[in-house]
């Protein structure tokens, strides 16, 4: 995911909106499983970094756990390539943690998540076809 001209360009021009609705989300596919386990994470509502950590666990039933420094290093380049923005909405005071930052998917972020979802999906597709991968009553055969 090179993208460090453009960054340049946002954080001399912060109109990212309108520059990543412009944006195809191919530009920046596949996504590595960190980056999509993040936007998988925030699909539903904002998290915090903690929040999200938690929410991809749960979502790959502890297969994928990740770490601090994977999550804030992809959380930084996420939100300088406009898939994520940080929210300006907090909940109530006593039930939050004033340090915590919470993050939102963005429109680009949630066409790129799509067309992550379709590629992957595509794959699976293929396998099936060619007969690594076969479905028997709901669940997978190995």
């Amino acid at each position: 995911m090179d993208t460090s001209a453009v960054n340049r360009s946002e954080k001399k021009h912060p109109k990212r909106d309108a520059h990543t609705q412009e944006r195809s989300p191919a530009e920046v596919l596949p996504l590595t499983p960190a980056v999509f386990h993040i936007l998988l994470a925030m699909g539903d509502e904002e998290r915090h970094g903690y929040g999200i950590m938690q929410e991809v666990a749960q979502l790959t039933e502890g297969q994928m756990q990740l770490g601090p420094g994977t999550l804030y290093r992809s959380i930084q380049r996420m939100v300088a390539d406009g898939l994520i923005g940080e929210s300006k909405e907090r909940p109530v005071p006593e039930l939050d943690d004033e340090r915590r930052r919470y993050y939102r998917l963005t429109a680009y972020g949630l066409r790129v998540a799509t067309a992550e979802a379709e590629r992957l999906y595509a794959l699976v597709t293929a396998a099936r076809n060619k007969g690594i991968l076969q479905v028997a009553n709901g669940g997978f055969i190995h």
